[in-house]
């Protein structure tokens, strides 16, 4: 699995994506950072960063709506992938996909993603 959340912070550089308050509470932000397409969620208060790539047909998961708290549905064929580890927690996907750190600094919201 491609949990980024767990790399070492020597490992990822941290990007500037958002004020913290464009996110407001139950709100998803869609960015590109290099070749990373990612959705931010906030829930509840808490940021959560994937990739915006369902694998089971590299649909577009962040569009997908919520079955549970963290569980989001791929809209196209409904897989479910947990929003704070990537992991895919249902059929057809079988593949987890990526899960980025993300961190509030003096107000802005900064995404994770591995340095080469």
């Amino acid at each position: 699995m491609l949990n980024y959340r767990e790399l070492d912070s020597e490992k990822l550089e941290y990007v500037t994506i958002a004020s913290e308050d464009e996110i407001q509470n139950g709100e998803r932000l869609f960015v590109e950072i290099d070749e990373y397409e990612i959705v931010v969620f906030n829930i509840a208060g808490k940021l959560f960063a994937i990739a915006d790539v369902c694998s089971h047909d590299d649909g577009p998961v962040g569009d997908g709506e919520f079955e549970t708290e963290y569980e989001i549905a791929c809209p196209r064929h409904g897989a479910k992938f947990d929003v704070r580890t990537g992991e895919a927690v249902s059929l057809p996907a079988i593949i987890d996909i990526p899960a980025f750190p993300v961190r509030v600094v003096d107000g802005n919201v900064e995404v994770g993603i591995p340095v080469d």
